[in-house]
């Protein structure tokens, strides 16, 4: 039987780990909290409309923008039957495979995306980028390129 050492978190880890835990759920809540109270949407909603405006005639296969989102097929094919009852998004069939549909932003959901992203944005700006310097900034994309990288395997 194999036995495997822990490499436990020294306090400085520890506390990085913690702060960094703390930072981003508070970022995303808050980031969450705003569009919901702003805009009548949930950031994952705001994710969806976002990845359909900056594809190709406004359309993507529902795996495409499952993995673009970061949600699941199962999440996304929920929150797409929300978008499409309110008029934001349309479903496809594929033409090219049965099986498959495609996520289609209406005018009206461009609309709405239109009007939630100013507020969105100065969100992100006030929430994050307001409280760090140029240099901070560019680590914290450097770091967040290099974690990227890392989980997706690029």
């Amino acid at each position: 039987m194999l036995t495997v050492m822990t490499r436990w978190l020294d306090p400085d880890e520890q506390q990085t780990w913690r702060a960094f835990l703390t930072a981003s759920r508070g970022l995303m809540e808050t980031l969450d909290r705003e569009l919901q109270r702003d805009a009548g949407m949930p950031h994952a909603y705001y994710e969806i409309l976002v990845r359909l405006s900056e594809a190709p005639n406004r359309a993507l296969r529902m795996s495409e923008l499952a993995d673009a989102a970061g949600s699941s097929r199962s999440r996304l094919s929920h929150a797409a039957t929300r978008l499409e009852a309110a008029g934001w998004i349309r479903r496809e069939d594929c033409p090219t495979d049965r099986r498959g549909q495609i996520a289609v932003l209406t005018d009206e959901g461009l609309t709405a995306l239109r009007a939630a992203a100013p507020g969105h944005v100065a969100g992100v700006r006030r929430h994050l980028f307001d409280q760090l310097s140029p240099a901070q900034v560019d680590q914290l994309r450097r770091i967040s390129e290099a974690l990227a990288d890392h989980l997706t395997g690029s």
